[in-house]
């Protein structure tokens, strides 16, 4: 295996109005998203991860039931199933992040991990589920209308090419899931993401770069492109990134275009760089005790 690894991120606008049906969102997106895979393959992507819930807009703009019948079964849904025929055709590792039913009506917001063979490795949901408004017209990141919050863990799926961790847009915010997945052996972290300007965007090329450094890992961060309607609650403002163990960008999308950034991620800096910093080595667990402790 080499040291080597073409990390492709895919950020893309949604091209279809709220208003519309569930399924014509989830047939354009997807048609759309096989295209850019295929693309991103082309440029010579080996792991490649689409944006949080790919196959429509960003719903949790609104509280509407409407959007539970965008879930899915993962693996045994139809999305995860087209997508494990597509890893496996291009030979690529792809991160799917969807919107996962389990029985009857228990939601979460997950994403996939399929191997460059198709097989479908496992899952991440995820942990911190934000539940927050944008502006004065009712609308915000309402996700706990849509999603429990996760309950497999912080897992790390070897994959064909990297060891790869999984955390979902307001995840970033929470060092401490950052921390367990370098302690269970990532080698790059993905976190796809829906967030717009006027938020948190500040803190964008701020937070996960730390994560980088910190733990000693490469970190592909995606977000979406352009706005949402009808409740258009802000710009979603792209500038997908890989950043390194050094917390140095290796590289960066547009603002505005549906694009697939490209980066290279190299194993051999994460052993020089956790050669060099032993924070695992020198991190203190038995004093710690306090952060799982219920404080007044």
């Amino acid at each position: 295996m080499t040291d080597n690894v073409k990390i492709g991120l895919i950020q893309a606008s949604n091209d279809v109005d709220g208003n519309e049906p569930v399924d014509v969102h989830k047939q354009k997106a997807i048609e759309k998203h096989i295209q850019l895979v295929k693309d991103a393959k082309e440029k010579g992507a080996q792991i490649i991860c689409l944006q949080e819930i790919f196959y429509g807009p960003y719903f949790c703009s609104e509280q509407n039931t409407k959007w539970y019948d965008a879930a899915e079964e993962i693996p045994n849904g139809p999305t995860t199933k087209l997508f494990q025929d597509l890893a496996k055709e291009l030979g690529v590792v792809i991160v799917l992040p969807i919107y996962e039913k389990e029985g009857i009506a228990t939601y979460y917001n997950t994403a996939a991990v399929i191997d460059a063979d198709g097989s479908y490795l496992g899952k991440y949901r995820k942990q911190h589920i934000p539940h927050v408004g944008v502006g004065d017209q009712g609308y915000g990141f309402w996700e706990k209308f849509y999603f429990k919050p996760g309950n497999l863990g912080y897992p790390v799926f070897d994959t064909a090419f990297a060891k790869v961790g999984v955390y979902i847009c307001y995840d970033r915010h929470f060092p401490e899931g950052a921390r367990l997945l370098g302690l269970n052996g990532a080698e790059i972290v993905l976190n796809p993401s829906a967030t717009v300007a006027g938020l948190s965007e500040y803190l964008w090329k701020l937070e996960q770069p730390a994560h980088a450094v910190a733990n000693g890992y490469y970190l592909g961060a995606i977000n979406r492109v352009g706005t949402e309607g009808p409740w258009n609650m802000g710009e979603f403002y792209g500038q997908s990134y890989l950043v390194d163990p050094r917390g140095e960008f290796v590289a960066m999308g547009s603002r505005d275009q549906d694009e697939i950034v490209i980066g290279e991620m190299n194993k051999k800096m994460i052993r020089e760089v956790r050669d060099t910093w032993q924070f695992y080595r020198d991190r203190r667990p038995e004093t710690y005790q306090e952060m799982t402790a219920l404080l007044p």
